[in-house]
């Protein structure tokens, strides 16, 4: 498959849509976020994908779909699957070990600012609410690129007219989901059996998913009613 033309992220999303109904551009940009795919910038910042980068993707949500692997053990498969060591997208079903820590990029709140389209004043109100948590790194604080994309949603939210008290409310509703999966796997989780700690990663990733497309679609629902459509 050739790499050329380059595509959209539109485009992109399109080509996958067939298999991956549900997929959409904010996934993607997350996967990007998470350095599980790479696509080119255009001078103007656009992303350019190639078609190698669509096969990439479609790994990804196959063994995300598939197999309910959490990200990090999809990342350390990806080097086989451009080896043409997984040619079919395809799991072994056999105990992967221990999942290998992924680096984050650590960068400072200035940095976090910029990358946000905040100001600092902006940011650190971010974290006085608890909506970013600093890490300490040799006596500084640091954040990752997980915090970026927090950040920039919130930055939206902001531009609209929110203060970041308003939004935390987005926030502890998180973590009352979170809640419910903790409850759900905790004995999975404590449990010494490895096959018991694998069905807990897999049930909270499967949990999380169905919570996450509740949620969008609970409030698509309610948005059409505030617009007053059917």
């Amino acid at each position: 498959m050739t790499d050329s033309p380059a595509l959209t992220i539109g485009r992109v999303r399109e080509l996958l849509n067939d298999e991956f109904p549900d997929v959409t551009t904010s996934k993607i940009r997350f996967l990007e976020t998470n350095g599980l795919v790479h696509p080119a910038r255009a001078p103007s910042g656009y992303r350019h994908f190639r078609r190698s980068d669509v096969d990439r993707l479609r790994f990804i949500l196959r063994q995300q779909r598939d197999h309910f692997l959490p990200l990090k053990v999809i990342k350390s498969q990806l080097t086989q699957f451009e080896r043409g060591e997984m040619p079919g997208g395809g799991a072994d079903t056999a105990d992967p070990g221990p999942a290998p820590e992924v680096a984050d990029e650590m960068i400072s709140l200035n940095e976090l600012a910029r990358r946000s389209d905040l100001t600092p004043a902006q940011a650190r109100q971010l974290i006085e609410h608890g909506l970013v948590a600093p890490r300490n790194v040799e006596g500084a604080r640091q954040f990752t690129t997980g915090d970026v994309v927090i950040a920039r949603q919130c930055g939206v939210l902001l531009a609209e007219g929110l203060e970041p008290r308003h939004i935390r409310q987005v926030r502890q509703a998180v973590s009352r989901q979170v809640g419910l999966l903790d409850g759900l796997t905790l004995a999975m989780r404590m449990s010494p059996s490895p096959a018991s700690r694998r069905q807990a990663a897999r049930t909270l990733s499967r949990g999380a998913e169905a919570i996450r497309l509740l949620s969008q679609s609970f409030l698509q629902a309610d948005m059409k009613a505030l617009l007053g459509e059917d």
